[in-house]
């Protein structure tokens, strides 16, 4: 499923005042001249008159919109949500310019894998436009999206627990491993050290033992025949 593309509307101004005053007819000029721009895909010269008109009129909804669709266009996706932002709070009561720059904020936020957000800019387009279709299979499909999305980090949170629960008891088992060899280790050395002890005994005993049969040598009596004198 493909999501629909930003709505390229432009934003006209529809009622004129006979009495608007120079300021306001350069404003039309530099948002005509944009408009034109925009078509010849001139996004870079339509920005600059977009801007010039917000210049003159800070609170054009006209320039404001326009500029976030050019910005849009030249890849700047930032600046463009920025822009949809700043549109959307000097519009007032223009429903329809708040759906148009609700939805393509929306698409922004979509190709962006913000599914969340977008799915919130999707109703707030409703709202100021209950009948665009586009704007409702849009919210349809961020809807879908962000449900998918919500499963796969539930289940990236378990398998990082998991990995988490075994590194623990990896380390849990190597300390009680660690334990043990200190264990063994100790009763080795308590082991050596009774051997080490014994053989001493041991040596000291033979030693005590030569010392004595030594002694019972030189004690025993003479064993050759009995001596005569001779008279």
């Amino acid at each position: 499923m493909k999501i629909l593309t930003h709505k390229n509307r432009f934003i006209c101004l529809l009622v004129f005042l006979p009495t608007l005053c120079m300021a306001q007819k350069e404003v039309r000029r530099f948002n005509r001249m944009g408009n034109t721009n925009y078509k010849d895909s001139s996004f870079v010269a339509a920005e600059t008159n977009y801007r010039r008109a917000l210049n003159l009129n800070g609170s054009s909804t006209v320039a404001a919109y326009n500029l976030g669709k050019v910005l849009n266009a030249q890849g700047k996706k930032e600046d463009a949500l920025k822009q949809y932002d700043d549109a959307i709070r000097i519009m007032d009561d223009n429903k329809e310019a708040k759906a148009y720059a609700y939805h393509n904020k929306g698409v922004l936020l979509y190709k962006d894998k913000k599914y969340g957000p977008a799915v919130e800019a999707y109703k707030q387009s409703l709202i100021n436009n209950p009948t665009d279709n586009e704007t409702r299979y849009n919210l349809a499909l961020a809807q879908k999206m962000l449900r998918l999305q919500q499963q796969q980090q539930k289940k990236q949170e378990q398998k990082k627990d998991k990995k988490e629960d075994k590194k623990k008891d990896k380390k849990e088992q190597k300390k009680k491993n660690d334990q043990k060899q200190q264990q063994k280790n100790a009763a080795n050395k308590k082991n050596k050290m009774s051997k080490e002890n014994a053989q001493q005994l041991l040596n000291a005993a033979m030693q005590d033992e030569k010392k004595t049969q030594e002694k019972m040598k030189k004690m025993q009596p003479y064993k050759g025949g009995k001596l005569e004198k001779n008279w």
